[in-house]
């Protein structure tokens, strides 16, 4: 019996560097599915425009540079839509797709894959982000918002299943998108535990100091990093002893690097940009304290930090800003101050640096959380009963109406 085809399409990082998706992704070929994935050329990485990993077909293209302000990202996201299209009616004359798994952002993907839905293909909506909360967090309301508040009905009325990355976001699909609550399934962005394992500590990480604290994770202007480092500069005003690795990319990277500049911490605060999972296994091992400092907005409050799960995958506590989700998620794994409070922040990291007994405990805590709730091979089995579902539905044969109907009314 041929294999069932699927097509997975993502817009905003490429693959393998997305460790969700790439867990998804490898999780569905062990399982017996032709995948193949889509997503744009990396800038120093992930290059090649198509290349076979671990038995997943990767196509990259190559994406538009990102402009200034909100119309920027809408060319940037209206021209992927475009080569997303053109390569996935390509890659489709090959053999019929069986199902179409689209990730937000942008919420829209889905659009680029209506040709295949008329030959049959079941589609799947992979909800990531809450992406008109993005759009208030950074530009605010007005009429880009309502637009991303419509974009984002075209994914829910789209979609025959949807994947939350937490029940906040479940919620959303519920309510705001009115979806029958069994056809809503929570995948988390938890952590593969057979390649996240504490190694052994790496003392020169820390620079001569007696301690290391670090961050991994994206650097746009809705992470945090900023608050981060206002914290660190408060840190550092008590106390010398530490120091601190950023790992990670994103659009602010040059501008925090600026920030500490600025704010005399260049000497103990260290930027390494994007690296290896190695890397990043090498430098939690040798953490005392990680740092999640996601201010409080919108998506932020509702939203499921990678990093913090990797953070506990690791056994490593953390001090964190207090989140629903992340409080939620972490656990007794973090130490939870008011948001907004860097001198707060600053003191409960000092805390934890001065009271070895307490990171001990909060680490197991941590480790145990993500293997008994949070770890990838309980989010694989939720992945596998959406796509069983979603395909058990049958080929979704539609008439250009059909869809057209489908896509203005809300779904049942």
């Amino acid at each position: 019996m041929t294999a069932q085809r699927i097509l997975i399409l993502l817009q905003n990082e490429p693959l393998p560097s997305d460790r969700h998706v790439w867990n998804q992704a490898t999780a569905l070929t062990r399982a017996g599915y032709e995948v193949t994935a889509i997503c744009p050329t990396g800038e120093s990485r992930d290059r090649a425009e198509r290349e076979p990993i671990e038995g997943v077909e990767i196509h990259r293209y190559r994406p538009r540079s990102p402009g200034e302000g909100a119309v920027g990202y809408a060319v940037e996201y209206l021209a992927a839509l475009w080569s997303i299209r053109r390569l996935a009616r390509r890659l489709a004359r090959e053999r019929p797709f069986d199902l179409v798994h689209a990730c937000s952002p942008p919420d829209f993907l889905l659009l680029a894959a209506l040709p295949l839905r008329r030959r049959g293909a079941r589609f799947v909506f992979d909800h990531h982000d809450l992406t008109p909360e993005l759009y208030l967090t950074r530009f605010g309301g007005g009429l880009l918002h309502r637009l991303t508040l419509a974009a984002e009905q075209v994914a829910f009325r789209s979609a025959d299943v949807v994947l939350s990355v937490n029940d906040s976001y479940r919620r959303v699909a519920i309510e705001r998108g009115r979806r029958n609550p069994a056809d809503v399934a929570v995948v988390r962005t938890g952590p593969d535990l057979t390649r996240f394992l504490p190694s052994e500590p790496d003392p020169a990480l820390k620079r001569g100091k007696r301690f290391l604290l670090s961050y991994a994770g994206v650097m746009g202007p809705q992470d945090g990093v900023d608050q981060a480092l206002l914290a660190l500069a408060e840190l550092h005003a008590l106390r010398q002893d530490w120091h601190a690795v950023f790992m990670g990319d994103g659009e602010v990277l040059a501008e925090m690097r600026g920030l500490a500049d600025e704010l005399g911490l260049s000497e103990c605060v260290e930027f390494s940009g994007w690296v290896e999972h190695e890397t990043i296994g090498r430098v939690l091992s040798s953490s005392d304290v990680c740092l999640a400092p996601d201010p409080s907005n919108p998506l932020n409050d509702v939203s499921s930090m990678v990093k913090l799960s990797e953070y506990m995958a690791m056994s490593r506590p953390m001090v964190s800003y207090d989140l629903a989700e992340s409080r939620f998620g972490a656990g007794e794994a973090a130490a939870f101050v008011a948001p907004g409070d860097h001198a707060a922040f600053a003191g409960a990291v000092s805390e934890l640096l001065d009271d070895p007994a307490r990171r001990a405990s909060m680490g197991a805590a941590g480790r145990e959380r993500v293997e008994q709730v949070l770890a990838w091979e309980h989010q694989e089995r939720a992945l596998l009963a959406a796509y069983e579902r979603a395909l058990a539905m049958g080929p979704a044969r539609a008439s250009r109406r059909e869809i057209l109907q489908r896509l203005l009314l809300a779904p049942s």
